[in-house]
């Protein structure tokens, strides 16, 4: 069964942050609290974790799965980033928005958009997640824990824990947590272009 850590929203216990990344780098799946929604999370290089996640969302591998990142310089290690996204990026993050762009080496090819090459990518503000990419020093690995069938994303822990309790092996209790995802931005073309409206607000981008 799944275990459940009552993490503190704004002053996280280092055990149990150093507790949570030991599961996800020895292959766990987990359920984390963000500044948008809960997310699926499994470490970046973790094929079999990441084809779980698939799995528990019901999804093919042309739906992005996120890198959820500790910051800006985070993302220039996965991501082609020029002046211009550089400045877009600076302004909105952390923040609830997912941004798709072009994929660096860095990045397992298996992660990839299978036609385009992109990723998507984000930074979160929020003291548990935060707390937890600090401490496993990577991105994690990320979805948004929408289930099937679902009309939105699971926010409840104990629910969320009787749902999944024998597909992952970690539910964070990190205090109330939402149900709009983020705003996904795409910024691969000479202007950004907004594919999905959530949390983020779109006047950043001209929108």
């Amino acid at each position: 069964m799944a275990q459940l850590f009552n993490i503190h929203p704004e002053n996280p216990q280092p055990r149990l942050i150093r507790q949570a990344a030991e599961i996800v780098r020895a292959g766990g799946v987990i359920v984390y609290p963000t500044d948008s929604c809960c997310a699926l999370g499994c470490r970046i290089g973790d094929k079999a974790a990441m084809e779980r996640i698939r799995e528990i969302r019901g999804v093919d591998e042309r739906h992005h799965l996120t890198l959820v990142c500790r910051d800006l310089a985070e993302i220039g290690q996965y991501a082609k980033v020029d002046n211009t996204q550089f400045r877009l990026l600076k302004a909105t993050t952390p923040g609830s928005y997912t941004f798709i762009l072009q994929a660096t080496r860095e990045v397992p090819k298996r992660l990839l958009h299978p036609s385009r090459r992109t990723i998507g990518l984000r930074v979160p503000e929020h003291t548990v997640a935060q707390a937890l990419l600090a401490e496993l020093g990577e991105p994690l690995l990320s979805s948004t824990l929408m289930l099937p069938g679902d009309e939105q994303p699971l926010n409840d822990p104990e629910e969320i824990r009787e749902r999944l309790e024998r597909r992952i092996e970690l539910v964070i209790d990190g205090g109330p947590c939402g149900i709009v995802p983020t705003t996904v931005v795409d910024l691969t073309g000479d202007v950004p272009v907004i594919t999905r409206v959530g949390k983020g607000s779109t006047a950043p981008f001209g929108a």
